[in-house]
């Protein structure tokens, strides 16, 4: 007889309804950041995706919210709403530890990084720092997949998914290097969105490859990821590339042995989302895809190797059991990578994704199996990256969105992408899609 699972995943509310509530002086700030300081302490011991919780500076701020909101006085579109922030993004007064020992004593950091400055500049209020795997790469944290929490809710952003999926905030930051934005929204069975790949500032948020890192965006639904992000985005990331958007779009399923290993429930979940679009008027096509995945995958993972051993090579200085095995390791890796090779791979990245988008013209959206199946048991591997990878290399906007759930009633989820630089089109055809699922 199986043992029955708890489920400690919940509904954090809708942000733009948070926020729209807040203005309109129908919910006070201190009572919302109270409902999920309550939820924390009902749900994190058995979660445990909070590193930090700041829950007297956030009350604080609430309040101050609160009175500007009385007189009218509303900062920006996240007015008074809650958010969680991945832990190796900085937040002034807190330190930045990355889920590292050596870090375990660092001061708290003397600035915000840009991203959280630009989240408090729209007015939201940092509820505080949730988990990372070590430096944003595969030595996992404590954080637990809110549907069971004997399995992994994906990497890096393992805390920020968790957190947004159990209900503790309504809203969090992540970061992706590889997929770990993208990854642990499917395996916690809500949405996210990653921009085009460096295209917002770094700044504050410690470094694991440089030319990959991308802050990202959490939320319940596709909505609420899309809308956390076009608060923030710069006004030239926001404005649209199209003159008219179409009422229909234009998808491709690219077909590539890269995703033969995807399990039953997954191919069936990809089926069924392709079959809903179609049946909302959107021309859905099986394309061949014009180049390897598998290629661009392990290239994107050179290179990511190659960065993150010059980004993060000093940890190699510390004593024996202060860093992580897997992050030693990569940093071990990427320092016996040559430039030459490296420059080699980056070029050719570049010409794989000219190649990928002149054949792909006239698609506006690629529809993808976010990973091969649904969140692994145990914690010690935080999934596949596989399927999610080479779409950060190609660098548009990829928007996870939960799709189903497989046979053992845990989510399942797909990813849409599109070309680099369409960030504002893709919040639109983004939510013209979720609802058609």
């Amino acid at each position: 007889m199986h043992k029955q699972r708890i489920s400690y995943a919940e509904d954090p509310g809708r942000i733009r309804e948070l926020a729209a509530a807040i203005a309109g002086k129908r919910l006070s700030p201190v009572s919302l950041v109270q409902r999920y300081l309550d939820r924390i302490a009902e749900a994190d011991p058995h979660v445990q995706c909070w590193r930090e919780v700041d829950g007297e500076r956030a009350l604080e701020l609430a309040r101050q919210r609160e009175a500007e909101a009385a007189k009218g006085q509303i900062r920006g579109a996240l007015h008074g709403v809650p958010v969680a922030i991945k832990d190796i993004i900085d937040v002034e007064g807190l330190p930045t530890r990355a889920n590292c020992a050596a870090r375990s004593s660092v001061p708290p950091a003397d600035n915000d990084a840009e991203i959280v400055l630009a989240l408090k500049a729209q007015g939201a209020i940092v509820l505080g720092k949730v988990h990372t795997t070590e430096f944003a790469f595969f030595d996992p944290s404590p954080a637990r997949n809110p549907h069971d929490i004997g399995r992994t809710p994906g990497g890096s952003s393992s805390g920020s998914a968790a957190a947004v999926a159990s209900g503790m905030a309504p809203m969090a930051i992540g970061t992706q290097t590889v997929a770990s934005v993208n990854r642990p929204a499917a395996y916690c069975g809500i949405a996210a969105f990653k921009p085009s790949t460096g295209s917002l500032s770094t700044f504050g948020i410690t470094p694991l490859g440089p030319s990959y890192d991308t802050p990202g965006f959490y939320g319940w639904r596709v909505d609420d990821a899309v809308y956390a992000y076009e608060a923030v985005a710069p006004d030239f990331l926001r404005a649209s590339g199209r003159q008219r958007q179409p009422e229909k779009l234009a998808i491709s399923i690219p077909q590539d042995p890269h995703t033969s290993d995807a399990d039953a429930d997954m191919k069936a979940i990809l089926d069924r989302t392709a079959d809903a679009f179609s049946n909302a008027g959107h021309a859905v096509a099986l394309r061949r895809a014009p180049i390897s995945f598998e290629r661009l995958f392990r290239i994107q993972r050179s290179t990511t190797a190659y960065e993150a051993g010059r980004a993060l090579k000093f940890l190699l200085d510390q004593p024996a059991g202060a860093v992580g095995e897997k992050i030693t390791a990569l940093i071990r890796e990427g320092l016996d990578i040559g430039s030459s090779r490296y420059l080699d791979e980056r070029g050719e990245i570049d010409r794989m994704r000219a190649v990928f988008f002149e054949a792909e013209a006239g698609t506006d959206v690629f529809l993808w199996p976010a990973t091969p199946s649904t969140a692994p048991e145990g914690l010690a591997w935080t999934g596949d990256p596989k399927y999610i990878s080479p779409w950060t290399a190609l660098g548009g906007p990829i928007v996870s969105v939960p799709a189903g759930w497989g046979g053992n009633g845990l989510p399942l989820g797909c990813i849409l992408s599109a070309r680099p630089g369409s960030d504002a089109d893709m919040c639109t055809w983004a939510r013209m899609l979720a609802e058609a699922i």
